[in-house]
């Protein structure tokens, strides 16, 4: 099974365009759109409370496996290119770009889009990504032109990504928790997806940060039963011992993670960012789980400095409140909230 994020600025074609390609889900700050009709499983992952605020962007991110990044006909706006940035930091793997109003754009305009695109995406995750044009507009001469030709794309990918997946499987199981809720004579239920290992039903496991004991009751993918769930398998999984009231987002099922409210990462800052401050407040994601942190010191070649410069790698030591599980291989997000381009940096647990 394939998770895709659709990403994009506002008025980009993105939520048009999931609706399209999959039947609607569950929705709160992100919208799922699932597609079980064919072969190839699809969940669609619309991000659909960005730009406001980036936690929606980074869990579509974070919980996919594939973007596609939509692009309007205006072009490249201060969002889009937040958006390329996040793909950049995340070291996003798979992904296509989509023009997404070609019924209403000449193909001399789109020749010029594509051209800055290649040149804007230069040296990043993105710089082999396709760029496609399409259109997401149900009312045009030919409704949703090209879709069909993403559509093949997509499923192509979906192949590769799941032999990764198959390589995953050997792995203990990690599921993160997107939703959270009760259900009359069920009990808590959760929705999730399966980020690597295979879950079973009755396995007897933890849920972090809690460190809690539980038991997977029983687990459905796609409104069907299943025994068990290898990786990249979209869920819902009845627990035991637990109530959906204390689950929050960002929460993971599995036999061992590391949890910590204070940080040090070995961090690289985004050449798009300002410097970073002793003192400072930036924002932490980490999987599907965000919070403030405060830098409380910062080293460069093992020298303590007051600021580390955009471009630059450092060591950030960081402070928060709240308990935040990950697994060592897992990598962090930094952001600034107060900037325009909010992305600051990515890291990984020293």
């Amino acid at each position: 099974m394939t998770n895709v994020a659709i990403i994009g600025t506002e008025k980009s074609g993105r939520t048009t365009l999931a609706a399209n390609l999959g039947k609607k889900g569950t929705s709160s700050d992100i919208t799922l759109y699932n597609n079980d009709k064919e072969d190839v499983k699809l969940a669609f992952v619309d991000s659909h409370s960005y730009p406001k605020t980036l936690k929606s962007l980074v869990t579509a991110l974070n919980i996919a496996d594939m973007a596609i990044l939509c692009i309007p006909p205006q072009g490249l706006d201060a969002h889009t290119g937040e958006c390329i940035i996040a793909l950049d930091l995340l070291g996003y793997k798979h992904g296509i770009i989509t023009l997404t109003r070609s019924d209403s754009t000449h193909m001399h305009a789109i020749d010029e889009l594509k051209a800055k695109i290649k040149a804007i995406t230069a040296g990043t995750a993105l710089q082999d990504w396709e760029c496609i044009s399409i259109n997401t507009n149900k009312s045009a001469k030919v409704p949703f032109e090209g879709v069909e030709e993403l559509k093949a794309k997509i499923h192509a990918m979906a192949e590769k990504i799941a032999a990764e997946q198959a390589e995953l499987n050997s792995l203990p199981a990690r599921v993160f928790i997107d939703h959270a809720f009760n259900v009359t004579g069920k009990g808590c239920v959760v929705l999730g997806v399966v980020k690597q290992g295979i879950s079973r039903d009755k396995d007897k496991t933890k849920i972090y940060p809690m460190d809690r004991d539980i038991e997977i009751r029983s687990i459905q993918s796609h409104d069907v039963d299943i025994t068990e769930a290898p990786t990249g398998t979209r869920v819902g999984m009845r627990l035991k011992n637990v109530q959906a009231k204390d689950i929050e987002r960002g929460f993971i099922i599995s036999d061992k993670e590391i949890v910590s409210t204070d940080y040090t990462l070995e961090c690289t800052l985004s050449k798009f960012t300002r410097k970073v401050e002793t003192a400072s407040v930036l924002h932490l994601f980490v999987g599907l789980e965000s919070e403030p942190v405060r830098v409380e010191k910062i080293l460069v070649d093992g020298q303590e400095v007051k600021e580390a410069k955009p471009g630059t790698t450092c060591v950030l030591e960081l402070s928060g409140n709240k308990k935040v599980a990950y697994s060592k291989e897992d990598r962090f997000l930094l952001a600034n909230l107060d900037l325009t381009q909010r992305f600051a940096a990515y890291g990984f647990s020293k």
